[in-house]
């Protein structure tokens, strides 16, 4: 189960409800924005490859 903490609470829900589930899926824990900003990193790097895949 992914935990949000109470002081970067505020930036999490400045979020896409899409970004936010894809997030909370994911099982992480998020005890500061560092760690919120790692996730989003490796949500964008699997979009990325995704896109390069799917290219002929």
């Amino acid at each position: 189960m992914s935990y949000v903490a109470p002081a970067i609470k505020d930036k999490f829900e400045t979020l896409s409800i899409d970004l936010k589930n894809n997030i909370l899926a994911r099982n992480v824990e998020l005890h500061n924005i560092y760690d919120l900003m790692n996730v989003l990193e490796q949500i964008v790097k699997e979009g990325e490859e995704e896109e390069q895949n799917q290219t002929p």
